[in-house]
C-alpha cells in the first residue's frame, strides 16, 4: 500500500522541507488542497461534515497549487504530488492544460491532477462561473485536457467547449493521470468511467470494502476493468496497521497521513511535523512496504 502525506492548511514556508522529508522516510507522495478564494462568509453547506460547516477558516492557507508543486518537484526526485482536490470547473481549461502539462514535463511525470467539481457555490459566484453546470463542464474538461496533453494540433466541438485546431506546446511526454474526488453516486461513476484513480474525503473502514467492490463493478461495466486504477482513501478513524492490511487486501491502494492541523495543531514546528511523519513511516509505511 502507498501512503500520502497531506499538506493541506500547513505553513507554506515549511512545505518544501516537509516534502523532502516525506520522500526520505518513504511516503509515496504529498497532496495539497485548493480553493481559488475563500469568502469571509460561506453560505454553501460543506458536504463532508454532519453540520455542514467546513473544517477550515477563511484564513486557511491555500498557496497556488502549480507554483507550489513546481517548487516541490525541484527539491525532490521520487515522490509524486497531487491536489486533493483542485476545483477544475472553476478554471480555464487552456490555462490548466498548459500548467499541468508543464509540471508533468519538468517533474519527469510525477504529477497527478487530483480534481473535483467543487462544493462552494459562493466561490463560483465570485469567479462569475456557473455553479449548476459544473459537473457537465468537468466531464468535458477531462476530454479536452487529454486532447491538449497529447500534443500537436487538436480541435474540439462539444457542448461546453468548442474551439478550432490549436495546440499547447510543449506537451508532456505522456498524458497526465487524473484522480477525481467526490462521494456522490455521480462522482463515483465519473471516477470509474473517466479517471485513473479516486481520492476519498474520509470514509469509515467499514465503508471501504463495499466502495471498492462498487468501483470494480462500475469499471468492468464501463469496459475499464483492466485499466490501472488507484484509490487514495483517507479514513475517518485513527490509523491502524491491521485495518490498513485488511483494506489493502480488499483492493485499497493508498492511504493518507492526516493534515498536520489534526495531528500537531494549526501552528507547529518543522521538527514536530517530522516526528509525526517518521512515526507514521515506522508504524505503517515500513510494515506495509511491498504490500
Amino acid at each position: 500500500m502507498k501512503f500520502w502525506q497531506m499538506l493541506t492548511w500547513m505553513e507554506p514556508d515549511q512545505i518544501l522541507e516537509v516534502s523532502r522529508f516525506a520522500e526520505e522516510v518513504g511516503f509515496e507522495g504529498v497532496m495539497l488542497g485548493d480553493h481559488g478564494v475563500f469568502p469571509q462568509e460561506v453560505k454553501a453547506p460543506y458536504p463532508y461534515s454532519k453540520d455542514g460547516k467546513p473544517p477550515m477558516a477563511p484564513d486557511a492557507w491555500y498557496p497556488d497549487c502549480w507554483a507550489t508543486i513546481g517548487a516541490i518537484s525541484a527539491v525532490t526526485r521520487r515522490i509524486r504530488f497531487a491536489v486533493a482536490v483542485y476545483v477544475l470547473p472553476l478554471r480555464n481549461v487552456f490555462e490548466v492544460a498548459r500548467a499541468t502539462g508543464t509540471l508533468a514535463l519538468l517533474s519527469d511525470n510525477r504529477f497527478i491532477l487530483g480534481a473535483g467539481i467543487g462544493w462552494m457555490k459562493d466561490e463560483f459566484e465570485i469567479y462569475g462561473v456557473d455553479f449548476h453546470t459544473r459537473g457537465k463542464r468537468f466531464d468535458e474538461m477531462i476530454d479536452v485536457l487529454r486532447k491538449l496533453w497529447a500534443g500537436g494540433m487538436v480541435e474540439h466541438h462539444g457542448v461546453q467547449f468548442d474551439f478550432p485546431a490549436l495546440q499547447i506546446s510543449p506537451a508532456p511526454t505522456r498524458t497526465v493521470p487524473i484522480f477525481t474526488g467526490g462521494s456522490s453516486p455521480v462522482a463515483l461513476r465519473r471516477a470509474a468511467r473517466k479517471a485513473d484513480g479516486w481520492i476519498g474525503a474520509g470514509n469509515t473502514p467499514e465503508e471501504v470494502p463495499a466502495l471498492l467492490a462498487e468501483f470494480k463493478r462500475m469499471r468492468q461495466e464501463a469496459g475499464r476493468g483492466q485499466v490501472p486504477f488507484e484509490t487514495v482513501i483517507g479514513l475517518s478513524a485513527p490509523p491502524d496497521l491491521a485495518t490498513f492490511q485488511r483494506l489493502h487486501a480488499a483492493g485499497m491502494s493508498g492511504g493518507v497521513s492526516y493534515p498536520f492541523m489534526y495531528t500537531v495543531g494549526k501552528h507547529s514546528s518543522l521538527d514536530a511535523k517530522k516526528r509525526v511523519m517518521e512515526d507514521f513511516a515506522k508504524t505503517y509505511i515500513r510494515p506495509m512496504a511491498g504490500a
